[in-house]
């Protein structure tokens, strides 16, 4: 089957099939272990695309209840995280659908790859600063400048910096190319960091970049 190679090199994947496997046998009662390392990430995820935290709550729920329905079905080709988070994004995907059926999408949020965003300056994204961060006002300005993001940019920015998925995994959740997600995640930062120098009196410093460095969330 595949994955299992990696399963056994990987001893925290085996614990979880292992587990996985109880509940396929109808030990419904550890469904909540397995995914309560997941919660943060599923609500995350929901509320990337919504932007609303009651419907976020709700979808996330929605999609937990989903995975247990569905959990035969899971053959362990995708880390269960990832397949878990596929629920969710498709889970939101059509609450959101649902929610507005009768408005035009926006069109930052129908560009796709052969679109453009031309930054403000040839600076990369750097670190903000730590002393920034501790300002309330500052963490503000992050979720606000989030919200000013196209869907597409704004998927891929909440799975891949801010719960960690790796570039495959996020396009596997997504359901798009891992060049899709590059271009999009350069793309969300450059916006990102346009949204939020002003404010920061284009006081980015470090000389790591935001990638290889801690993230400030």
């Amino acid at each position: 089957m595949p994955g299992e190679a990696s399963l056994l090199e990987n001893p925290d994947q085996l614990k979880e099939a292992k587990l996985i496997g109880r509940i396929r046998d109808g030990e419904n009662e550890l469904f909540y272990e397995l995914i309560r390392p997941y919660e943060r990430r599923v609500y995350a995820a929901a509320f990337a695309i919504l932007r609303n935290e009651a419907d976020a709550d709700d979808v996330a729920q929605e999609a937990v209840l989903k995975a247990l329905k569905h959990i035969r079905q899971f053959r362990g080709e995708a880390k269960f995280s990832t397949w878990l988070i596929q629920i969710t994004v498709n889970e939101a995907r059509m609450r959101r659908r649902k929610d507005h059926s009768n408005l035009m999408e926006p069109i930052v949020d129908r560009q796709e790859e052969d679109g453009s965003y031309t930054p403000r300056d040839f600076a990369d994204w750097r670190e903000i600063p730590s002393e920034s961060l501790e300002r309330k006002e500052v963490r503000q300005m992050l979720a606000e400048a989030l919200t000013q993001l196209g869907q597409i940019y704004r998927e891929v920015f909440v799975l891949r910096d801010m719960q960690h998925l790796s570039i495959e995994d996020t396009a596997n959740a997504l359901g798009i190319s891992t060049a899709s997600v590059k271009t999009r995640l350069l793309r969300a930062r450059l916006m990102l960091r346009d949204l939020l120098a002003p404010g920061l009196g284009g006081a980015w410093t470090g000389r790591a970049s935001f990638a290889k460095g801690s993230k400030p969330w």
